[in-house]
């Protein structure tokens, strides 16, 4: 099958290597959309731990796919079935894994990260991300590609879940990228009185018009002053600052009302803590 291996720093090809063989309580998924994240381009620029010429590995896991072969003893699942993959699997037993943080497990394994993901035709998914319930069935008619954006936006839905998001919020999204549309959309959708876009990019924030016109792009140097103005001087409800900017995260405490809350989504990658 074809796929695109990865050997380290900047360094990968598109080969051919051998279709994964499943064993019993198994699946095969036949790979129809790949999406690719801000942590892949990280990992191809930085390269990955344990990634070497000698250890190549397949990256991508916002996937979705066909069943296409299942081991004899998997139940629920049958080939021919659509589904897009939750990337993370735990242990099952630790209290992280318990509470449904299976990402935040000691021995956690994730589809692209430290396992072979989805940038290649077919991927092997182990028993026990098939006992966990890491695959979700969607109906036929759902688009593979608006599939695989299940899952960042379930990683947003996440991140949104752990603040206290009352109705008629004002909300800033500071980074209009992919991820930040979709923090936007969401809070709109939770009842967010205003969204107000910020980026580097006026590109990027006229774009995010063109999505939702309701959507208010914040122009001009000063954002404070901006804030404060378009607020009354009350400041936001609820900042998410979605792009790797140490001086936004710093900024974003001072736009604040009373009682506002900051979500840092997204880590700070080598160099971007400024």
């Amino acid at each position: 099958m074809k796929a695109i291996q990865f050997y380290g720093k900047n360094d990968y090809a598109l080969t051919d290597v051998v279709r994964p063989e499943i064993k019993d309580g198994e699946i095969l998924l036949k790979v129809k959309a790949a999406a690719v994240c801000g942590s892949d381009l990280r990992m191809i620029q930085n390269g990955y731990q344990g990634v070497t010429r000698e250890t190549p590995r397949i990256y991508g896991h916002e996937i979705s796919g066909i069943i296409e072969q299942t081991g004899r003893s998997v139940t629920g699942y049958k080939p021919g079935m659509t589904v897009a993959i939750a990337p993370n699997m735990g242990c099952g037993i630790c209290d992280h894994c318990i509470e449904g943080n299976t990402h935040l497990c000691s021995q956690y394994q994730a589809f692209g990260i430290n396992i072979d993901g989805g940038f290649a035709e077919y991927v092997r998914i182990p028993g026990r991300a098939v006992s966990q319930g890491n695959l979700m069935i969607l109906d036929e008619s759902v688009n593979f590609s608006d599939a695989a954006l299940l899952e960042p936006m379930s990683c947003v839905l996440n991140g949104q879940s752990r603040m206290k998001m009352n109705l008629n919020d004002t909300v800033l999204i500071v980074g209009a990228g992919p991820i930040g549309i979709m923090h936007a959309l969401l809070a709109r959708a939770r009842g967010a009185s205003r969204v107000f876009i910020r980026d580097l990019s006026e590109e990027r924030m006229r774009q995010c018009t063109e999505v939702c016109r309701e959507f208010v792009p914040m122009y001009g140097e000063d954002l404070k002053e901006e804030v404060m103005k378009q607020t009354g001087n009350k400041g936001i409800d609820v900042c998410i600052v979605a792009c790797p900017s140490g001086r936004a995260q710093e900024e974003a405490l001072e736009l604040m009302s009373m009682n506002g809350r900051v979500l840092f989504f997204g880590g700070l990658p080598q160099g971007k803590d400024k």
